[in-house]
């Protein structure tokens, strides 16, 4: 049971990446998506949730308007699509499959049960 993240690098501010989350050994569809992220020195922070079945979604204060979750159930992949990039935004991403369906409390690390290794994203000039 594996999730994969990709699609990290270095971007200018104000450019766009998208990251991709990637299931092996186990369907996403069944479970509710996390993104978080992890700068040097702080703490794991959530970022963004898609439920399983409806989609809804959710966003960190920080990201929201610039970032968005979404799924391809076919693709068995959540992606983070991610624009008008800061230098605050940083950080280690990470991908983690939840312990339930929904969002709910998304932000706290303990209501998932795979997480991914993590894949590096540099805003810079």
């Amino acid at each position: 049971l594996q999730l994969v993240e990709s699609g990290g690098g270095l971007v200018q501010p104000g450019g766009s990446l998208r990251l991709s989350c990637s299931a092996s050994g186990f369907t996403l569809y069944y479970h509710a998506i996390g993104w978080f992220r992890q700068a040097p020195g702080k703490e794991r922070e959530g970022v963004s949730c898609i439920s399983s079945s409806v989609g809804s979604t959710y966003y960190a204060d920080f990201v929201k308007g610039r970032f968005t979750i979404s799924r391809d159930n076919a693709k068995n992949t959540v992606y983070l699509q991610m624009n008008s990039l800061e230098a605050e935004d940083t950080a280690v991403y990470y991908c983690a499959a939840g312990r339930f369906n929904v969002c709910s409390g998304y932000v706290r690390p303990d209501r998932y049960v795979y997480w991914g290794q993590g894949t590096q994203v540099t805003v810079s000039s």
